[in-house]
């Protein structure tokens, strides 16, 4: 694959600034609709009888998540020309759980995707952080300018937060219902990855480049 479709590494002077707006349209918009398939399913199926193929809601939300995802790069590739990195691996990651989820008609997969994703990505921050690399630049380049120690300590605790989400996603969807899960999923993660970036604007106000420059 030609490097330059992927997203360029932070540091490259081609890489091109995507609206932060565009870019959580993007992210979040499969999901919304995993939530809605999965909330109405059953009218779904009842206005579009095709859907029954899919099977019971969960499967319906399954089968147009993987369908909204899809759509979700395609739009990225058309309108900025750039796979986001983070979006991509997570599009992987919904084709291959959720392609199992309806061949086998087992929704564990599907429920297992989050943990996988979030254990994929602490691990990756983490692992980056042990080689020296402070791979956060590749989600919150266009939003944030840290010096080296502020990105380090920075990609340290999100690699540790992921780890938390998938801990609770694991939690959550073992001892709740699919439609606890499914609401957790959509509007539990999101306020709480709020109030953890929220959180760490203090360090980031600390180690910014931008502020010390204003000093000066």
């Amino acid at each position: 694959m030609n490097p330059s479709i992927i997203e360029r590494d932070p540091s490259d002077p081609k890489k091109k600034d995507t609206n932060p707006l565009l870019k959580l349209a993007l992210e979040l918009g499969p999901l919304m609709v995993f939530f809605f398939a999965n909330a109405r399913g059953e009218w779904l199926v009842g206005k579009f009888p095709a859907l029954h193929a899919f099977g019971g809601p969960i499967f319906v939300a399954t089968g147009l998540f993987m369908i909204a995802t899809a759509i979700a790069l395609a739009a990225s590739w058309l309108l900025i020309r750039t796979l986001p990195i983070m979006p991509l691996v997570s599009g992987v990651v919904v084709f291959v759980f959720g392609g199992l989820t309806l061949w086998l008609q087992d929704d564990v997969f599907i429920k297992m995707k989050p943990t996988i994703i979030n254990t994929l990505f602490g691990g990756a921050l983490l692992g980056g952080l042990y080689f020296g690399k402070s791979l956060l630049g590749y989600v919150f380049d266009s939003a944030f300018s840290l010096d080296a120690e502020g990105w380090r300590k920075l990609t340290l605790r999100w690699g540790l937060f992921f780890l938390l989400l998938a801990a609770l996603n694991e939690i959550v969807w073992r001892s709740f219902s699919t439609d606890v899960w499914v609401a957790f999923k959509v509007w539990g993660i999101m306020p709480i990855t709020l109030i953890f970036t929220l959180s760490q604007m203090p360090l980031i106000m600390r180690h910014s480049l931008d502020e010390k420059l204003q000093k000066k």
